[in-house]
């Protein structure tokens, strides 16, 4: 059976591919909603073509499913993960791929939420110097100094913050690891510096259980951190600071981001900073910058109406 090359795509995915286990992960379930659908229209890989695709897209928006319907973004993935899958049959096991002349559907381009620069100092005011206290703002400086997308941050080790003193200042970097196993290393300032400090110094030496323990951020348990506690706590320090809406660590990234290209830094530095590898994706945070900029002179100036 075709199916039983999945077993071989996904060690293609994580072993020569180099893609980290959240984004096989992702393969997976896109892949097996993929034959979910063949087996409820009696099909099999070899009668998929493009016009059958087209007909999956349909049954993924909610047409003729309500179990499995997903939203556009989720859609186009699911087509990427379909032309990686078909393109590695083709090349290893010569079957033909219908997915040549099939594109994700095109979907407006949402710009990303970014909080203000208050709204951002109100969430790193945390009181409290107890030892959980300590590690939240510690994670939360963190990830508004470095703009790293949380999976980096949590599986950040101690030995990956480093500090070089010179005559006048200290200058602390972090080496994060993102997607595709690159490494950059990022600055961070004196905030984030003392927040870490402080959590090393006063909170990490009492959460870890073993001598042995290389992870940055620690549960009570004394393991490491996990992506979904990291969502929780910035949940709860934003409503605990009296924002309204739902703040993710996405959103500490994208404001990091937002707040960089306001205040004059060049996108290049951004996009490196970031860890994306083209500029475009970049790019989306400058719509950000020029839709406040619209805003403010349509509410300022005399003749903007």
């Amino acid at each position: 059976m075709v199916s039983d090359h999945l077993t071989d795509f996904f060690n293609y995915l994580s072993v020569e591919k180099g893609l980290a286990s959240n984004t096989t992960e992702a393969y997976r379930r896109d892949l097996e909603r993929f034959f979910h659908y063949l087996s409820i229209n009696q099909l099999n890989l070899a009668q998929v073509t493009a016009e059958e695709l087209v007909g999956y897209v349909s049954w993924l928006r909610g047409r003729s499913n309500i179990e499995f319907k997903i939203g556009e973004s989720s859609i186009a993935r699911n087509i990427i993960s379909l032309r990686s899958y078909f393109a590695y049959l083709s090349k290893e096991h010569q079957y033909l791929n219908p997915t040549l002349n099939f594109y994700p559907p095109k979907i407006p381009k949402r710009l990303p939420k970014a909080l203000t620069v208050e709204q951002i100092m109100s969430i790193l005011e945390i009181s409290g110097d107890d030892l959980i206290s300590l590690r939240d703002r510690a994670l939360l400086e963190l990830l508004y100094a470095t703009g790293g997308r949380v999976t980096e941050i949590i599986n950040l080790n101690t030995t990956d913050i480093s500090t070089i003193k010179n005559e006048d200042s200290e200058i602390a970097t972090v080496r994060v690891k993102g997607k595709g196993g690159k490494e950059r290393v990022v600055p961070i300032g004196s905030f984030g510096l003392t927040a870490v400090s402080d959590y090393l110094t006063r909170s990490r030496p009492t959460l870890s259980k073993v001598l042995t323990q290389k992870a940055l951020f620690l549960n009570q348990r004394g393991g490491r951190l996990t992506r979904q506690s990291a969502w929780s706590i910035v949940a709860n320090r934003a409503a605990r600071a009296g924002l309204a809406e739902v703040v993710t660590p996405h959103s500490m990234r994208h404001s990091f981001a937002t707040h960089l290209l306001d205040g004059g830094a060049d996108i290049r530095v951004v996009q490196e900073l970031l860890g994306h590898a083209s500029v475009t994706t970049t790019q989306i945070y400058t719509l950000i910058t020029i839709d406040r900029l619209r805003e403010g002179y349509a509410s300022a100036h005399p003749r903007s109406k």
